[in-house]
């Protein structure tokens, strides 16, 4: 999969989330691509947008470990615990070496599973995972 169908494609299913969930789960996320020279943005949408760069690698923190070990299948995903404010509380690998990371500004995932909501809204979620890993994103 490229770029340009991945993109319509996370947007839906994060809507099909929100209309499960009764709100938004995840108000941004960000696409990154991992080479050996570094990490590179693909695509960005929340209400940061002016300055989301500027705390970007504070705020991806919870999920470096993650990230780092590589163990992750594609289209498997993992939450955060500790993750709060603007730190992204989940992950997705899209690809061999691309990642989605989901947050919600202001709530925790914590937060988020208290609505009976989460419940309904991890189906489409697990899907998007089951599409990315029957045709992996490459960036």
């Amino acid at each position: 999969m490229q770029t340009d169908h991945a993109l319509p494609l996370i947007r839906s299913q994060l809507a099909r989330m929100a209309a499960a969930y009764g709100d938004a789960v995840f108000d941004e996320w960000v696409l990154i691509g991992l080479t050996a020279g570094g990490a590179s943005i693909l695509a960005y949408e929340g209400p940061r947008e002016a300055d989301y760069r500027k705390t970007f690698l504070k705020d991806i923190a919870p999920l470096r470990a993650v990230i780092g070990k590589g163990e992750q299948d594609v289209g498997g995903f993992e939450f955060v615990n500790d993750a709060a404010g603007h730190r992204y509380d989940a992950v997705m690998r899209a690809g061999p070496s691309v990642y989605l990371l989901c947050n919600h500004t202001t709530l925790s995932i914590d937060d988020i599973r208290a609505n009976l909501g989460w419940l309904k809204a991890q189906k489409p979620w697990f899907e998007l995972g089951e599409k990315f890993r029957a045709d992996p994103l490459v960036a």
